[in-house]
């Protein structure tokens, strides 16, 4: 069979009103205006926030160190001591560079490194006596290696450091001076008995000159030291002295009035009953009121003092030339000669330190003593 075909017709009056869903879309479309606006604005709020906010800066490499000279020196080994500039970004380590200088004409030896070393200071070891050493720093950090410092040249000592004590037993005067429980330094504390001596000096009674001496004796080779004098010290005498007669001066004490006892020379004047070449046993660089007299026989009163004085310097060093019977005296900062005389080097020959008044010394502490990062320019051994 055929299927029938059904045919419908209604009018417009017949469709149900839309009135509801069009308020709904309607609806629908305000919020999605809404919610679009809003998030525009949230955008262009956002944007704006990002713009006025500070953007970080990268981070960036360490500034040169400064090189600190005050405390950097050149002793039995090389103290090397550096700190950054104020606003400088931190350094995570550090590393060193160094080499020996080399005269005009020959060929520069290349640089050492040492390489990650944390703190602010170094030392390099096994260095060679009476050579020049250049030395440079630069930090690092996360923005790689900064700027290197301004190269430091350092001189070494002429000869080997000789490391000793202050002798506290061998007959040193108790009652002036005062030794330190490292025997590293001493002071003069004239007293009571000075200033009694001091009330009679018009009539009879004489200054006496208190030694105190180190507990080695130099019988062989070139042997270096250094100590800080006291500027305030009224008047002290460093050198060195023939041990035999050391011994003779605990046992007879001298004074600054004795004919036999010239303080300007430095040395016990008895070498008068010798020939005029013999040395003499004794060789004393005189240092009083921040100054060294380096003339001989000039009076302290004279009008001329003045221009036999050069000021006194940080340290200064003594180097003793046992084999050729010479000593020197060095500014020991700039290793500058202040003065060279003789010595009698029959016998052992002993550091020795003389005070008249008030006074203060301390010998120069030693590098290897220090507790800080050690590098090694033979054998690369490290110390943190």
């Amino acid at each position: 069979k055929a299927t029938p075909k059904i045919f419908l017709s209604f009018s417009p009056s017949d469709v149900p009103p839309l009135r509801g869903t069009r308020l709904c879309l309607l609806r629908l479309r305000d919020f999605a205006l809404v919610v679009c606006g809003q998030s525009a604005k949230r955008s262009r709020n956002h944007g704006g926030d990002v713009a006025r906010r500070p953007l970080s800066s990268p981070v960036a490499a360490p500034e040169a160190p400064v090189i600190d000279t005050q405390r950097t020196y050149a002793y039995d080994q090389i103290f090397l001591c550096w700190r950054l500039p104020q606003h400088s970004p931190a350094a995570w380590h550090y590393t060193v560079e160094f080499r020996r200088a080399e005269p005009k004409g020959k060929a520069l030896k290349l640089w050492q490194r040492r390489e990650e070393v944390r703190g602010t200071s170094a030392i390099v070891e096994y260095v060679d006596t009476d050579s020049v050493y250049v030395l440079r720093v630069r930090g690092y950090n996360k923005a790689g290696f900064g700027d290197y410092s301004e190269d430091i040249y350092l001189r070494t000592p002429p000869a080997p450091v000789l490391n000793f004590f202050l002798d506290n037993r061998w007959g040193f005067n108790q009652e002036r001076l005062a030794i330190s429980k490292d025997q590293r330094a001493v002071r003069s504390v004239p007293g009571l008995p000075m200033l009694f001596a001091a009330e009679r000096l018009m009539t009879s009674c004489h200054l006496s000159v208190d030694l105190v001496i180190g507990d080695v004796a130099v019988t062989q080779g070139r042997s270096y030291w250094a100590c800080c004098v006291d500027p305030s010290s009224y008047l002290v005498k460093v050198g060195v002295g023939l041990e035999s007669k050391l011994q003779e001066w605990f046992q007879v004490p001298q004074d600054v009035t004795s004919p036999r006892y010239d303080p300007d020379s430095g040395h016990d004047s008895g070498a008068e009953d010798t020939t005029l070449e013999s040395s003499p046993p004794f060789a004393f660089l005189t240092i009083g009121m921040g100054k060294i007299l380096l003339s001989h026989g000039v009076s302290l009163t004279s009008r001329d003092a003045g221009n036999a004085t050069v000021p006194l310097p940080p340290r200064v060093g003594i180097c003793l030339d046992y084999e050729h019977s010479k000593v020197t005296f060095f500014d020991a900062v700039s290793f500058r000669s202040l003065l060279e005389c003789g010595v009698d080097c029959s016998g052992p020959v002993c550091p020795a330190f003389c005070f008249i008044g008030g006074g203060a010394l301390h010998l120069q502490e030693l590098v290897v003593g220090r507790q800080e990062r050690k590098v090694t320019i033979s054998g690369f051994s490290k110390l943190d």
